[in-house]
């Protein structure tokens, strides 16, 4: 689509330095619907050539993407006192959240979900709407109609309809989460809770005595010492910290140093009678044990004699006291708990039942200081909680709501799985918020055609391919306006002294043509192929994965159009994703256009998901093709790539898709040799390109 850019206006007040830019980015506003409210900052690159990894499958090492931003990107809320799970398996508001601190998510691992740590890449706020999520468990979510929470039959929005504008997967009475549930508020840290802590800590690994010690020139025969020795420094640190606030000052020293099979251990001691005597009036048993102390004292024994092996918190102890005391306190918790048999000699297991739920429920209750013994990294994301959905209903007022963006795509909020943007934090590298500006904000390498003439110019550049449309298409739409290709192309046709340098391009748009004058040129000088991708010409499953590009009709006008002119040019069928677009009547109308229009190659590129991809492809598959789910989930189990064999069975369907020996990689006007007869699929050729085009 071509747009007028007669009403493209220079606010000079507005200027701004990018990171990786020379001097000042001019900003420029439009006010063409396609533009409304959105900047484009006109920067100057300290380069145009971009490196692809070497452990990329990419058939070439070089690119040149003379765009960066996106005008599509979703945006899901929360309110402001959501809790998000650390990962000390601690919680904080999300409205208190900062980039770079570590925490849960989760990832596809064989047949579950499981929980790894994570990290904040970004974080912005929004006005929105709110609604809220009442679950059967009491908790309550606050988010924006658009946010997406994972179900048990995939991610589903807060709210939509069964048909019509709106249709999309929404939450239901019928919906029942995913996720840890158990969050419960954490113990209020007063003078109870401490002395409760510093009794089940104290009393499970310390000790505290007064002996008689008779000693030639001491007038007093009675010794007096409490000292605490572990492994942990958190617990440490924590008793230590308690005990100075109820005046018993204390000395840390080396209790034993590390072997080949165990901790160094740390110990604090005092052998003052005063202070010994008020440890032993801390730890004593309370006649009326409040909540807080109970709480306190079972994050202290926990510390000292518990652990959590197996999926299940165990406390260890052979004092029949202290199993007592252990046992009336999670009964005032309401917690469900076995006595294991005892062993021979006396030492017995107290069992905290009921799952993950009830895990988080005991660790965030009461907050035991040893961040090792709290993990659940790794733990499938199963569980009994009661996280069925009991209501959703608008909360009546518009307010502040927040995002992140996390390394897995997702996070744990309020106990369930809730979805994020994955893509925002590459806009903050040029010092750009992941929020609004994304969206909003893009930025143009106007100098892009100048750097790359230098770069192609230096005596250490070998005359590479290098490929364009790998990453950022280079002829989306406001390329209309601005025509960096034009300037790309006429470095790459004058580079060597006039040689050219070899090349190609892949997009999606017929606004190549535009340029059709110099890519005959740098093709009468040095190789040089475009290719344009076209997943389908189903106009459902287009709209679907890819509605704000051009016709796929259109481009394979294009196609025609550069045969016919001599530019060699094929069609990538990318990306093949099995039961979206690789239906034979979706594919072989598409192979028989390509043929008609005299396509040089047909490629197939299986969808592959790597990274962020996997994370982005899967909430718009659960959200927009919830059949689909099982089949993927299966197929990219562990991989990022698709099993070979159905690699193969996509192959085959684009060989058979027309006349014999159409559709695979040839010169124009040359027949097909016995040689060439295998599908360009797994490898497309560089002069092609590979790279699978965003569905978003």
């Amino acid at each position: 689509m071509f747009v007028r850019w007669s009403n493209l206006t220079l606010d000079g007040a507005e200027q701004r330095s990018l990171p990786g830019c020379r001097g000042d980015a001019v900003v420029r506003r439009f006010e063409a619907p396609e533009a409304l409210d959105m900047r484009f900052y006109e920067v100057h690159a300290r380069s145009a050539l971009n490196r692809v990894p070497a452990k990329s499958r990419m058939p070439f090492r070089w690119t040149v993407n003379p765009y960066r931003g996106c005008s599509h990107a979703c945006v899901y809320c929360l309110g402001p006192d959501t809790r998000v799970l650390l990962a000390d398996a601690r919680t904080k508001r999300i409205a208190d959240l900062a980039e770079g601190e570590k925490i849960y998510g989760t990832e596809r691992v064989g047949r579950y979900r499981r929980f790894v740590v994570t990290e904040v890449l970004a974080k912005w706020a929004s006005v929105k709407p709110a609604w809220v999520v009442q679950l059967e468990d009491g908790a309550e979510l606050i988010a924006s109609d658009d946010h997406r929470f994972l179900s048990s039959r995939g991610w589903k929005h807060v709210t939509g309809t069964q048909c019509g504008t709106l249709q999309r997967p929404h939450l239901t009475s019928k919906s029942r989460l995913l996720g840890t549930g158990g969050f419960v508020a954490r113990p209020v840290e007063d003078a109870d809770y401490k002395r409760g802590y510093l009794c089940g800590l104290i009393r499970g690994d310390g000790h505290v005595g007064s002996y008689s010690y008779e000693r030639p020139g001491r007038r007093e025969g009675v010794v007096h010492r409490f000292r605490l020795a572990l492994a942990d420094g958190e617990a440490l640190a924590r008793a230590s910290r308690y005990l100075e606030d109820f005046c018993v000052p204390t000395k840390e020293f080396a209790f034993a140093g590390a072997t080949a099979a165990r901790r160094s251990i740390q110990a604090i001691r005092t052998s003052a009678q005063a202070n010994v005597e008020r440890v032993r009036e801390l730890v004593a048993w309370p006649a009326l044990p409040s909540m807080e102390w109970i709480k306190g004292f079972m994050a202290g024994i926990f510390d000292a004699e518990g652990s959590c092996q197996e999926h299940a918190i165990r406390i260890t102890n052979g004092d029949p006291e202290i199993l007592a005391w252990i046992e009336a306190c999670l009964g005032r918790l309401r917690f469900d708990y076995v006595r294991e048999p005892a062993r021979l000699n006396g030492i017995a297991n107290i069992r905290i039942r009921g799952g993950l739920a009830e895990r988080m429920r005991f660790f965030l209750g009461t907050d035991p200081a040893i961040t090792r013994k709290r993990t659940i990294d790794g733990l499938a994301s199963k569980t009994n909680a009661r996280l069925r959905v009991v209501s959703v209903r608008p909360l009546g007022m518009t307010m502040p709501m927040y995002d992140i963006t996390t390394g897995t795509g997702d996070f744990i909020a309020n106990g369930v799985i809730s979805h994020n943007c994955f893509a925002r934090p590459t806009h903050t590298y040029l010092g750009f918020d992941a929020g609004r500006d994304f969206e909003r904000e893009i930025v143009v390498k106007v100098n892009a055609p100048e750097r790359l003439r230098a770069e192609l110019a230096r005596p250490s550049w070998k005359r590479e391919h290098v490929a364009l449309g790998t990453n950022t298409d280079p002829y989306q739409w406001v390329e209309g306006r601005y025509k960096l290709m034009r300037g790309i192309w006429e470095a790459l046709r004058d580079a060597a002294d006039g040689l050219g340098n070899p090349c190609s391009v892949l997009t999606k748009s017929p606004l190549l043509l535009r340029d059709l004058d110099l890519m005959l040129e740098i093709a009468a000088r040095t190789t040089f192929t475009a290719c344009l991708s076209i997943p389908t010409l189903d106009e459902r499953a287009w709209r679907a994965t890819e509605p704000h590009t051009p016709s796929p009709r259109a481009r394979l006008e294009a196609v025609a159009e550069l045969n016919r002119a001599g530019i060699p040019t094929g069609v990538l069928v990318a990306p093949l994703m099995p039961g979206v677009n690789d239906a034979p009547h979706q594919v072989e109308p598409l192979l028989e256009g390509a043929v008609q229009a005299g396509a040089t190659s047909v490629a197939g590129v299986a969808l592959h998901l790597r990274g962020e991809v996997r994370t982005v492809f899967m909430g718009w598959l659960r959200s927009e093709r919830p059949d689909l789910v099982p089949r993927y989930e299966r197929l990219y189990a562990r991989r990022a790539y698709a099993p070979r064999e159905e690699r193969a069975r996509l192959a085959e369907l684009v060989r058979r898709g027309g006349a014999p020996g159409a559709f695979w990689r040839r010169s124009p006007g040359e027949g097909v040799t016995e040689d060439e007869q295998a599908p360009v699929f797994d490898e497309p050729a560089a002069s092609v390109g590979s790279r699978q085009q965003s569905l978003f």
